[in-house]
């Protein structure tokens, strides 16, 4: 007899980004596996949230308690009404020599989260791993979003639900503090220059509107950074800070850092901005610019 080894190509790498969707509505990828092999391969698929030991596997300290380095949970955020987040068809089935089959993961969020992710398995054999596939989506319930820098929140959330008289006191503070349909959320972007380099350190934010037929409105989204002279002075400069997008779009604010002349390495500068998201609601972001000098080494 011949042994032989069973080959496969993915159409994918490790990761597959749903990127945003609005809250409710349902996103559709493709991924192909080839099989290069020489003989028929009967194929199963795995999601790690339905797994049958997710339930003991949790049994640890919850990953809100841990840093961000030892974080590795794998299921993120799941849906309010019981139905899985991400699913994929066909779940089981057999590819025959040189063929390929097609693998159709559909995302469908019920509400508003930013780290919504799974783990998708492709089994040979009903046992041997051939692919790995880290899915992950955000859904929010507005149409435009902004994303980059580091992360300054928890990547848990609670699945408690809030009661409609302790949401309204929460709208009613914000209503007061900021304005009617006005919140903040916080984003760090962290430059760090090379010392002795010619060339300036950079990072950038990205603002995006998002397109589905649940958004009636058609209005364009309009972002600001404002520009103050404090981030001047730091040796921060910035590209883009104002613009439009029409549905679909993205656009992003590039940010440079050069040290200053008068710049004290013991005291990293620290400044913060305001970036003004305006849809069908408007949203406001306290961008905090962090920026530090290393060494080449």
């Amino acid at each position: 007899g011949h042994g032989v080894v069973p080959s496969t190509v993915c159409s994918v790498g490790e990761l597959l980004d749903m990127g945003y969707v609005v809250a409710g509505d349902t996103l559709t990828s493709t991924v192909k596996v080839e099989n290069t092999s020489t003989l028929t391969l009967p194929f199963s698929v795995q999601l790690e949230s339905l797994s049958p030991t997710r339930d003991r596997d949790r049994q640890k300290i919850p990953s809100f308690l841990t840093s961000s380095v030892q974080r590795t949970e794998i299921v993120g955020t799941q849906n309010y009404n019981g139905f899985s987040v991400f699913s994929v068809s066909p779940i089981a089935g057999r590819i025959e020599a040189g063929k390929s089959q097609d693998f159709v993961v559909t995302f469908s969020p019920d509400h508003e989260s930013l780290y919504y992710s799974d783990r998708l398995k492709v089994l040979l054999f009903g046992k041997q791993t051939a692919h790995e596939i880290h899915l992950k989506g955000a859904a929010r319930d507005h149409p435009m979003f902004v994303e980059g820098g580091v992360p300054l929140d928890v990547p848990v959330e609670s699945l408690a639900v809030i009661s409609p008289v302790a949401s309204q006191k929460r709208a009613d503070l914000v209503g007061v503090c900021l304005g009617p349909q006005e919140t903040v959320r916080s984003l760090l972007l962290l430059l760090e220059y090379v010392e002795g380099s010619a060339e300036p350190a950079r990072a950038e934010l990205t603002v995006g509107a998002m397109q589905s037929p649940l958004l009636a409105a058609k209005k364009a989204v309009e972002f600001s950074l404002d520009s103050a002279p404090e981030l001047r002075r730091a040796g921060f400069a910035l590209d883009g800070p104002k613009g439009a997008l029409e549905r679909g779009q993205l656009k992003r604010i590039g940010v440079s850092w050069v040290p200053p002349a008068d710049l004290q390495t013991s005291d990293p500068p620290l400044v913060s901005a305001l970036l003004t998201v305006k849809g069908d609601i408007t949203e406001s972001y306290r961008v905090l610019f962090m920026a530090r000098v290393v060494s080449a080494s």
